[in-house]
């Protein structure tokens, strides 16, 4: 989360052709950054709520444990949203005389009954602080202060912590880099485990700049790609566009975060808020919702409980992102935060997924050839299950075409193989292969 002011302003227009080209040259030697905590702790994506979209700095302990009880009303907490974490505005802007940072004592009388109420609810509880002076709404940000906060949130009883970056100190103050600002909290929660045998997952939001999905997996169990989500097609499509060339980040223990689940915000459509969650969930992102929970609708609460769509974002065997095959509209590896890559896919625990996004203003239908997926098998079938119709629908050969998909919607595919494909087919190499297909007697037919 970043707040603007006259001093501090940043638009998308910012990110151009040499951010483009940035990206490339960090993938291409960095083909897998990930460097795991591997101590059980935020192995998969946290799934949960939080506060800043849906209440800003209207919050409290009461609203805090009212929207826990919604979501187990709602079903939400049955299908894996486990997480409740407060954002900014918690905490009092001066600490104590010795120090210590303090909750608001009218908004948040009792840490420690909050997190505990939590617990017994089932939840984990998550915090918030800030790599700075201040925090991004001008309360105590945690810098020179790390150890004594992180000791104070395992006190509390918090499980998870996000940490920010406003009010930078000066350069002759901080005199290290953006990885060494983060490296100090990282560091004295590593301290605090240490000593107490808790653990935090830790969220780094530092909105994408300076690489940070090349550093950030040595610091934190997830990291912010790009700034502030909005609740339109805009703010998703450029987020997606930002996700497709840093998807080798992501595995087991550490994810590019895109931010909050806007479903049931603004001005998004129902098809627009299915892309959104199956975006989010199909690159391993956390699934945090950002929308009052109260205002959810039956079609918002169905979009987020999509249990086929979840299992793939929480699956145990393959922790790696979705990546795009093809960009479709644009070249391959365009930077284009309008019209996105549109052809994806990975592997998955029961399957091959595929995620078709229809970029344009109007539906389309959408082609592609089995073998563009590095994760399907030449000369195989496979069978097709619809991951939002919850239906199978029959089997592929060579290709597939999804038919009329929405203005901005999304096809979302679990592909299984099915045998070999039917004999006497034509050509006898499909795809990229017919150039090179060749006898074994070195007769080429292509």
């Amino acid at each position: 989360m970043f707040m603007l002011s006259e001093a501090f302003t940043m638009t998308r227009s910012t990110r151009n052709l040499h951010t483009a080209i940035s990206i490339l040259a960090y993938a291409a030697l960095y083909p897998n950054t990930v460097k795991a905590f591997d101590n059980g702790v935020g192995r998969l994506p946290a799934m949960g709520f939080n506060a800043w979209n849906a209440y800003a700095c209207n919050v409290n302990e009461s609203l805090i444990v009212q929207t826990a009880q919604d979501m187990q009303k709602l079903g939400l907490q049955d299908v894996g949203y486990t997480q409740i974490n407060l954002d900014d505005c918690w905490a009092l802007r001066n600490r104590s005389s010795t120090g210590e940072i303090q909750s608001d004592p009218t908004r948040f009388p009792d840490m420690t009954n909050l997190t505990s109420t939590l617990h017994d609810m089932g939840y984990k509880a998550g915090i918030y602080s800030d790599s700075g002076w201040f925090t991004c709404a001008g309360f105590a940000g945690s810098f020179e202060h790390e150890e004594q906060d992180a000791l104070t949130f395992q006190s509390w009883g918090f499980d998870f912590l996000k940490y920010d970056n406003c009010a930078i100190p000066f350069d002759d103050v901080i005199r290290e880099g953006m990885v060494g600002k983060y490296q100090r909290m990282s560091d004295a929660l590593v301290v605090v485990s240490q000593q107490t045998g808790t653990d935090f997952v830790f969220s780094l939001c530092q909105w994408g700049w300076n690489q940070v999905w090349l550093w950030g997996a040595s610091l934190s169990h997830s990291w912010r790609i790009d700034g502030d989500i909005e609740a339109n097609w805009d703010s998703l499509a450029s987020i997606i566009n930002t996700v497709s060339f840093i998807t080798q980040a992501t595995n087991f223990y550490g994810r590019n975060d895109l931010d909050m689940l806007e479903i049931g915000n603004g001005n998004l459509t129902y098809d627009e808020s299915k892309t959104h969650f199956t975006a989010w969930a199909l690159v391993k992102a956390p699934l945090l919702i950002g929308t009052d929970v109260a205002t959810l609708t039956q079609q918002n609460v169905e979009i987020l409980s999509n249990q086929e769509i979840i299992a793939i974002n929480q699956d145990s065997v393959y922790g790696t992102s979705i990546s795009p095959f093809r960009w479709g509209i644009n070249a391959d590896f365009t930077f284009n935060t309008t019209f996105p890559a549109q052809y994806w896919s990975g592997p998955s625990e029961n399957g091959t997924v595929f995620m078709l996004i229809n970029t344009l203003s109007e539906p389309a239908d959408m082609f592609f050839n089995l073998t563009e997926s590095p994760w399907t098998r030449a000369g195989i079938q496979y069978s097709v299950r619809d991951l939002w119709t919850h239906t199978d629908n029959g089997t592929a050969v060579r290709n597939f075409t999804a038919y009329e998909v929405p203005s901005h919607g999304v096809v979302a595919l679990l592909m299984q193989q099915d045998g070999p494909e039917p004999p006497g087919l034509m050509p006898l190499c499909a795809g990229e292969a017919e150039s090179q297909c060749t006898a074994e007697n070195g007769t080429s037919v292509g």
